[in-house]
């Protein structure tokens, strides 16, 4: 089997948290990181937190290999930094076709005034880049003697696990609309961040894919420039306990309420077969943590029922908490 998560709002959905519940509940022998280190992924389990910018979430389960996608783009600090963190340094696989920033990338990006100010770009480097890569002039994995040990074919690797029956996850990054080619342009990222951008960058067609679960929060979130219908202010979202900063940069987060209409728009470009909910607890406190859906309370019932008809997807997943074990998991039952 093999499952792909992506974002259906504008990034911050929480995928790092239903990758690292993937990785617990589904036991995959291989997880793929597609995409850079201007996203990032907060993983929490067993009381230690870590938040992350290219390993994959699905780390936490020690039997799953990891790998990151011929698409993905690293920055060797970054990538070694979190080796170490997440104690993967034995089960990692890179292709040898990921690209790799360098301080010129990084310092140029911040020299840039459109991408800083008028974009907003995270300033990790990622978007000049894509363009190296593009314009044929970036250095690749298989460019670098410390990566040696690491590299595959990752693309072969992946379908060498499933003709064997094993089970993979993708790990997408961002949202629907911030793609390049799906999003506001200009205020959108560096890549398409959709589910066939997610499965070009780990290499692999779309008939092997089974599931693609897309994430979106229980209202919506934006860092950087670029609308965002229904915006909240800084004051009323503060009321509402929806504050949030960035895991990359530490931005505060823009916020609205959850936007069925957009929603609807991703699931349907997205072909998404589950949809995941996190951060109920947000809206319904008495939600926080509660790991079986008929002990939520009424009136999150009342608002997932809802919205999983307007969705006209199922709703298979549900996250209460922080933790990756703090998920209502109805995949069986919605099929």
């Amino acid at each position: 089997m093999l499952e792909l998560i992506i974002g259906g709002f504008f990034g911050d959905e929480g995928k790092g948290k239903v990758a690292a519940y993937l990785g617990i509940k589904d036991r995959p022998k291989l997880s793929v990181r597609t995409g850079s280190i201007n996203a990032g992924h907060t993983v929490t389990y067993s009381g230690r937190i870590w938040k992350l910018r290219i390993i994959p979430s699905a780390f936490i389960n020690k039997s799953t290999e990891l790998a990151l996608g011929p698409g993905a783009l690293t920055s060797l600090d970054a990538l070694f930094k979190e080796m170490r963190e997440t104690e993967t340094y034995d089960r990692l696989y890179i292709d040898s076709h990921v690209g790799i920033i360098t301080e010129d990338e990084i310092r140029d990006e911040k020299n840039d005034p459109y991408l800083m100010n008028v974009i907003g770009s995270t300033g990790q480097g990622v978007g000049y880049a894509e363009s190296k890569r593009i314009l044929r002039k970036l250095k690749l994995a298989k460019d670098y003697k410390e990566l040696e040990k690491f590299i595959i074919d990752v693309p072969n690797k992946i379908l060498d696990y499933l003709d064997n029956g094993h089970n993979i996850l993708i790990e997408g990054t961002q949202g629907h609309y911030l793609s390049l080619y799906h999003g506001e342009y200009p205020y959108v990222t560096s890549r398409n961040t959709t589910a066939s951008g997610v499965l070009s960058e780990a290499g692999i067609g779309p008939k092997y894919v089974d599931h693609i679960i897309i994430t979106f929060k229980s209202y919506v979130t934006r860092v950087g420039k670029g609308p965002l219908e229904g915006e909240l202010t800084e004051e009323d979202a503060k009321k509402l306990g929806l504050t949030e900063y960035g895991t990359v940069t530490g931005r505060l987060r823009r916020v609205a309420p959850f936007n069925v209409k957009l929603a609807r728009e991703a699931i349907r470009i997205n072909s998404a077969t589950i949809v995941a909910i996190t951060k109920l607890d947000t809206l319904f406190k008495d939600a926080y943590r509660v790991r079986e859906y008929e002990k939520l309370p009424a009136e999150a019932r009342k608002w997932l029922d809802e919205l999983e008809e307007e969705l006209k997807t199922p709703i298979g997943l549900i996250g209460t908490g922080e933790d990756a074990y703090d998920m209502i998991d109805l995949r069986e039952e919605v099929g």
